[in-house]
């Protein structure tokens, strides 16, 4: 578990690089494409939810990215018209955009430890 001021860090440095580069959303991933329909919002929406994390919506991390030997992944959660839904986002690589690799509906209750 990370603590207050590590979590707040990363995001302001994940919020820095989204607006500088952007971010890449996993939409090839069957759980992400779906999640725009079962929500019932749109990619901008999409968009603006992952924008507005905040501290609070922490649930995990850093995890080491081993597969992709990218950089730490991390997880936030965030209400979506009613509907629980799980976020994992990464700072990317360097000098290229962030990348959002979930955003789909929590498949579990998930845990928020600076609620």
């Amino acid at each position: 578990m990370a603590l207050k001021h590590e979590v707040e860090a990363f995001l302001s440095s994940f919020y820095e690089k989204v607006n500088v580069f952007g971010i890449f959303f996993y939409d090839d991933r069957e759980k992400n494409r779906t999640a725009l329909f079962d929500l019932e919002i749109s990619r901008l929406e999409r968009l603006e939810i992952v924008k507005s994390i905040e501290t609070e919506d922490y649930s995990q991390g850093p995890i080491p990215d081993e597969l992709n030997n990218g950089s730490d992944m991390w997880v936030f959660g965030k209400d979506v018209n009613g509907t629980e839904v799980y976020i994992k986002i990464t700072l990317g690589g360097f000098n290229g955009k962030a990348i959002c690799i979930s955003f789909h509906k929590a498949e579990y209750p998930m845990n928020y430890p600076l609620k």
